[in-house]
């Protein structure tokens, strides 16, 4: 990927649901969740250069995404229409999250571009009101915003920091891309899981994710992956799928199953995280240069 050197990178890591319920729906349609959100070092890089002539332009276009629909090019806009801000911005983006596999991938890069616009354009929002505001491009953007492993309510936007123990995970990714919006409208999705009064890592367990089973009904290539862990621990699908994970205590046990795993699937041995690399940014770490 060709980006010019006025173009800084800044990283935009995935996530997995450790555990995700269902507790319920909101008139307008959108699902009630409670979810242990963890970032890992799986991490898209979103190169960013700011302009002066208030246009943004993205110069990685995904095939069959118009430019205008991409969540990077929607952050930057919404950003410059709340805050009244006449900069613009160039944006290139490196994936390296696999699309469709319930890592956040897309709303991760959304986030990181609201973080670093905020202080690059010099808006000075606080991280609430980025998060009010990361909410209008969906419900995982919060959480990258947020910034802190967290314990999630309502349809993601209700976020408490939430202590996750220092693991490895390997993440498979099956040959499939999940609908989510299928799976949410599945009438056999479970709905009503009784909501958590103290959520804790030990009394949440066992962790389950209550799209599963629908997801195994309808996509047996999910079911597949999930099965070739199932001897090396207690896997678990993340957010809607297709993802699927295992979770060790060492680095050197992840790495043997990546080892083995990767011959057949798309796999990723990666670290858990406790905060965004992003968290502390500041706009005069980033030695950004405008143009335009």
């Amino acid at each position: 990927m060709d980006v010019p050197a006025r173009a800084h990178p800044y990283p935009a890591p995935a996530k997995l649901n450790l555990d995700l319920r269902i507790t319920g729906r909101r008139a307008d349609g959108y699902h009630l969740l409670e979810s242990i959100f963890c970032l890992i070092d799986l991490c898209d890089t979103v190169w960013l250069a700011v302009r002066n002539d208030g246009e943004i332009m993205l110069h990685t276009p995904i095939e069959g995404v118009p430019s205008e629909n991409d969540l990077t090019v929607r952050a930057a806009k919404l950003l410059q229409n709340h805050t009244g801000c006449g900069k613009g911005v160039d944006i290139w983006l490196e994936k390296r999250i696999p699309m469709g596999g319930g890592l956040g991938g897309g709303s991760s890069d959304a986030a990181t571009v609201l973080i670093v616009l905020n202080a690059l354009w010099g808006c000075g929002l606080t991280r609430q009101q980025l998060i009010r505001l990361g909410v209008q491009l969906g419900a995982d953007v919060p959480f990258f915003i947020f910034g802190r492993n967290a314990f999630a309510k309502g349809i993601g936007e209700e976020l408490q920091v939430f202590d996750v123990p220092e693991r490895w995970y390997v993440v498979v990714k099956p040959p499939v891309h999940v609908a989510t919006a299928k799976i949410f409208s599945h009438p056999g999705l479970t709905r009503d899981s009784k909501p958590s009064i103290m959520p804790s890592f030990q009394n949440l367990q066992p962790f389950r994710n209550d799209m599963q089973a629908v997801v195994f009904q309808e996509y047996s290539e999910v079911l597949a992956a999930f099965e070739k862990l199932l001897p090396y621990g207690k896997p678990l699908m993340t957010g809607s799928g297709a993802c699927v994970f295992a979770a060790f205590d060492s680095s050197e046990e992840a790495y043997n199953l990546f080892r083995q795993i990767s011959e057949e699937y798309q796999a990723y041995c990666v670290e858990g995280l406790g905060v965004h690399p992003l968290f502390d940014f500041r706009p005069e770490t980033a030695g950004e240069s405008s143009s335009g």
